[in-house]
């Protein structure tokens, strides 16, 4: 590696097989056998974490000290050194007798860290995946040139600020994203104009019920799009469908949603992240009149005494991806967080081949408002009228044209049936059309 190429690879920033160190010190140990449990990666000693460059030159004692670290890790290892003009570039390959461990201790690479592991966590880890991950498995049907989206790889790069003057092929290299000189299923998944050409299982099915069962189907979509185009479509399915609060303080009116954006982001990316690729069952985002539930395939690499507790992740790869997007606010403290936000609210379902989360929404949640005006008013309302009256209350300021996505008739049907709760005074608009909003009256 010649200087150029070097400075090219810091500019990636740190990542899943790329750690920064400005000089040796006592953690060298832990970042190679996190590597060498891993998929391998480069350390690169003169530059400090966030890629300033400070440079560093190799001494005989360190390159000593550095092949006694690996020598010493059980079983023995090995790994490269070279000296890069002012900087120290250290090869750490992948692992062929994993697990290593070093002083003891078991470490695996997690996004741009190396997280300490017990034995049995790391043992069950390999065990269970059988050294097969599906994120680094080469796609052998992927076309580079025909099936890769280079907007949104474009779109990937500024939003992760790597430099756009390195090549796409560098970039690609560097996150990790080619196998075998093949794209591999992580890039594929971020980076082809349609995955469910590939992955028919990667599709995110959303669906809204009516009541409690799953009997009657409101409104569902499925995305197949790339992995952050599928994610943020999740997301905003859900709260398209989810209550909002309005409370007027003053002036002013704050919006309260009843399931806060941050934990439906979170719940979402980690079911799309850690979910079982090799498994034929989907992620699925279900929401009930009383309850949500995020669904994905593929149960726990750890105890579940330990749930909350541990993060390991069975495609770490994609974690890093996400970390670099900032999709999350940091990687592995998603379930503490929607435990502190939600409390009793949240449950989990674990199972060895599915994991699913609960949401309580609420006995208010399920109270039918169309249901119960038209009792109130003794006149026995429409099926599609009652979901206007309910769509209003959910959301006043909710246009016609958004009451087109929910409900399957046309515009005239919808005026139709506005003018007649208007007649029944079920409903008034207050303000312009422009402007103004709904109101339940009764």
């Amino acid at each position: 590696m010649d200087k150029k190429e070097l400075l090219e690879l810091i500019k990636t920033g740190e990542g899943y097989t790329i750690e920064f160190k400005e000089s040796l010190n006592g953690t060298l140990g832990k970042e190679i056998c996190a590597f060498a449990n891993s998929s391998g990666g480069k350390i690169i000693l003169g530059v400090a974490d966030n890629g300033s460059v400070k440079g560093y030159t190799l001494s005989n004692a360190d390159s000593s000290r550095i092949q006694d670290v690996a020598r010493n890790m059980d079983p023995s290892f090995s790994v490269t050194i070279e000296q890069v003009d002012d900087f120290v570039v250290i090869y750490v390959p992948e692992g062929k007798e994993k697990p290593y461990t070093v002083n003891g201790h078991f470490y695996l690479r997690y996004g741009s860290n190396s997280q300490q592991l017990r034995r049995d966590e790391i043992r069950s880890l390999f065990q269970r995946e059988n050294l097969v991950r599906f994120d680094r498995k080469a796609n052998q049907d992927f076309d580079l040139k025909n099936d890769f989206d280079k907007a949104k790889f474009k779109s990937f790069i500024t939003k992760a600020n790597i430099d756009t003057s390195l090549s796409q092929d560098h970039i690609l290299r560097n996150l990790g994203l080619i196998t075998e000189d093949k794209l591999n299923n992580t890039g594929v998944l971020f980076f082809s104009h349609r995955i469910s050409k590939f992955f028919l299982n990667s599709v995110i099915g959303c669906v809204l019920y009516e009541g409690t069962t799953k009997t009657k189907i409101l409104d569902k979509s499925e995305f197949d799009a790339d992995f952050v185009s599928n994610f943020n479509n999740a997301v905003i399915f859900a709260q398209r469908n989810l209550r909002t609060e309005y409370i007027i303080k003053k002036i002013e009116r704050e919006e309260k949603p009843e399931v806060p954006e941050e934990v439906l982001r979170e719940l979402i990316i980690n079911a799309m992240t850690h979910r079982d690729y090799f498994c034929e069952g989907r992620v699925l985002v279900e929401i009930f009149s009383d309850r949500v539930e995020i669904s994905n395939p593929g149960g726990l690499l750890f105890k579940k005494s330990d749930f909350g507790k541990t993060s390991l992740s069975r495609n770490p790869l994609f974690v890093d991806m996400v970390h670099r997007l900032r999709l999350v606010e940091r990687v592995g403290s998603g379930i503490s967080r929607v435990k502190d936000i939600l409390g009793k609210k949240v449950s989990f379902d674990i199972s060895e081949e599915w994991f699913r989360v609960r949401i309580n929404r609420g006995a208010e949640a399920g109270t039918k408002v169309g249901s119960k005006v038209g009792t109130k008013v003794g006149s026995k309302l429409t099926e599609n009228q009652v979901k206007i009256l309910e769509l209003i209350s959910d959301n006043p300021h909710i246009t016609k044209k958004e009451m087109l996505d929910h409900l399957d008739i046309g515009k005239t049907a919808i005026d139709n049936n506005i003018s007649k709760l208007k007649s029944l005074n079920l409903i008034k608009r207050v303000g312009s059309d422009k402007s103004g909003h709904w109101e339940v009256t009764k």
